[in-house]
């Protein structure tokens, strides 16, 4: 090893003993963008295939193009759920209300109507197992799983409403071509136009 390639070596936190906290998630000093943390661990986020970037600004456009002015369109902000978790959706519907500063880093799961998730290779047993159960046991009434489908790369959206009396999502429809649906608003996206992105 050189001494250049050993002064460039990064040191990574020694996690605690019993796992990070929302406290050291937002605390420690040069973690990567996107880190979120998930029953007390922290969890980097590798670089993303174009089909995650143009899908997440596909959706957030027209969720934006409707939103009533008492909500606000989040994307990829930090939501806690508990002491030692704050995942970090790709796009979030949020009360107008908590969105308090430009400065803000995170919302309450409380204040979250919506998370969304676009599935990822490195991320799939997260956002397919992991999250939803969290959001749900956090209250969080919605959520959307988008996953790449069939042979045209087009976006397949699984819309899911959070059942009171069990606390945990059922599939309420999967959207090839178009999602339209009131829940948690007047929402109507054509979702083959991403291929114009």
């Amino acid at each position: 090893m050189t001494a250049e390639s050993a002064e460039h070596r990064v040191q990574w936190p020694v996690p605690p003993q019993d796992g990070y906290t929302v406290d050291d998630l937002f605390t420690l000093p040069d973690l990567p963008p996107h880190t979120e943390l998930i029953d007390g661990s922290l969890v980097f986020v590798s670089a993303q295939r174009d089909f995650h970037s143009v899908v997440i600004d596909l959706l957030v456009s027209e969720l934006r193009r409707t939103v009533p002015k008492e909500l606000k369109v989040r994307r990829e902000m930090t939501v806690v759920i508990d002491r030692r978790n704050g995942p970090e959706p790709d796009i979030s519907i949020v009360r107008a209300e908590a969105a308090r500063s430009r400065e803000q880093t995170y919302y309450r799961a409380a204040d979250v109507l919506l998370a969304v998730e676009v599935v990822s290779p490195d991320s799939e047993s997260r956002d397919r197992d992991s999250k939803p159960h969290k959001y749900a046991a956090a209250g969080i009434p919605h959520f959307w799983l988008v996953e790449m489908g069939g042979q045209d790369d087009h976006p397949v959206v699984q819309v899911y409403e959070r059942g009171e009396a069990t606390g945990t999502y059922a599939l309420t429809g999967i959207h090839h071509d178009q999602v339209k649906i009131s829940v948690p608003y007047g929402i109507d996206i054509d979702l083959t136009a991403v291929d114009a992105l």
